[in-house]
């Protein structure tokens, strides 16, 4: 039944849209008896048309007719999930990926919901965000710790707070000693308190420059933060609530900054950032923010962080990396769309094996945008 509702819904905007298009043809042709040569449909129709088609065919292909069969097929979309979609948007990306998102709302309702954070991961990073609500348990470590830490720079995080089921490193120490820039809290620290190049920045200058510029830093977000070092350092020294947006690549990075009394944010770089216009002092963009990352989907990013931040707020590029040619010809003239004031724009080589081989520069830039924009 409600199947055979959404599709009758779907055929509906099919009627409309497709009357919409007659109109739009008719309205460049009846103007004059001489017609001029045909206009070309505009891209935002075209783009509706094609998704409302895509919309029949998933319909379709997942909801054979009743007629044919009256037991359920296997391939049947998640009673759980045409109910969520009847209460709350679902991203359009997650239509690109039926399989994966049939196979996340496939699951027994008010039970312990499925142990699948590969899949939860895989669909977040292709732009199914946020995840529909499921109605089951979270899993949660079958002997969690009997203290947390009360630092935000302990000697060491509980391993007890994590569930390592899907890693191959089953501690804390182990991805300490692997991946020591990700997981070596006090290698993190010492990077961001330091003047060994004109890259770094060390926070000591930065909130002096803002307190200059009689800007305070109170809020902030850091994208891309991995274990939330530099929210946990400007907290510590400054009493300053940074929210870190991470995900868990191949490691536990969400956890990591939870047990240490910080804030992450399970958020892909393509969403927007689940805060309010003109509430944030400063942004930061971590190593993570790069050249690897879609042109477009970088430009969003930053016009997303200008309506986050405040009048006279900073965005902070901390070793932004690219081709040099592409920092001169792309990247920088991207950045230099938002108008704000240059503080610091220092570009050294890359020197690795990577920057060597592909002519790669950094970028540590700080920002600032204008008080006031009409």
């Amino acid at each position: 039944m409600g199947f055979t509702m959404g599709l009758n819904f779907v055929l509906l905007l099919v009627m409309v849209a497709t009357n919409i298009l007659s109109l739009y043809h008719l309205s460049s042709t009846v103007q004059s008896p001489n017609p001029p040569p045909p206009v070309p449909v505009p891209d935002h129709l075209l783009r509706q048309l094609n998704t409302i088609r895509a919309t029949i065919n998933h319909l379709t292909r997942h909801n054979p007719s009743s007629s044919s069969t009256t037991a359920e097929p296997s391939s049947a979309v998640p009673r759980d999930l045409i109910l969520h979609s009847q209460i709350g948007p679902i991203a359009s990306s997650c239509h690109n990926h039926p399989d994966l998102l049939h196979r996340y709302m496939n699951y027994t309702p008010f039970s312990t919901c499925p142990y699948d954070p590969d899949l939860q991961e895989t669909l977040i990073l292709n732009g199914c965000h946020p995840l529909p609500r499921r109605r089951c348990f979270s899993r949660t470590p079958s002997k969690p710790p009997s203290s947390l830490p009360l630092t935000h720079f302990p000697t060491s995080l509980p391993d007890s707070g994590v569930i390592w089921n899907k890693y191959s490193c089953k501690s804390f120490a182990c991805l300490s000693q692997n991946n020591p820039t990700g997981f070596d809290l006090n290698a993190q620290r010492s990077s961001l308190q330091k003047y060994t190049s004109e890259l770094d920045l060390p926070l000591t200058q930065f909130m002096q420059l803002a307190k200059s510029a009689n800007s305070p830093i109170r809020l902030g977000i850091d994208i891309g933060g991995g274990t939330g070092t530099f929210a946990a350092l400007m907290k510590k020294s400054y009493n300053v609530t940074m929210l870190t947006t991470t995900m868990n690549v191949n490691a536990p990075y969400n956890e990591a900054v939870a047990l240490r009394g910080l804030v992450p944010l399970h958020v892909p770089l393509q969403q927007r950032f689940p805060v309010f216009d003109g509430t944030m002092d400063l942004v930061r963009c971590g190593r993570a923010v790069n050249r690897w990352i879609p042109l477009s989907v970088m430009e969003f990013m930053f016009y997303d962080v200008d309506r986050v931040l405040r009048g006279g707020g900073y965005l902070w590029v901390d070793r932004f990396f690219s081709k040099a040619v592409d920092l001169e010809k792309i990247y920088g003239p991207l950045i230099g769309k938002l108008g704000y004031k240059k503080v610091k724009w220092a570009v050294a080589n890359k020197t690795d094996p990577s920057g060597l081989k592909h002519g790669e520069v950094y970028l540590s830039a700080l920002l600032q945008k204008p008080v006031s924009k009409s």
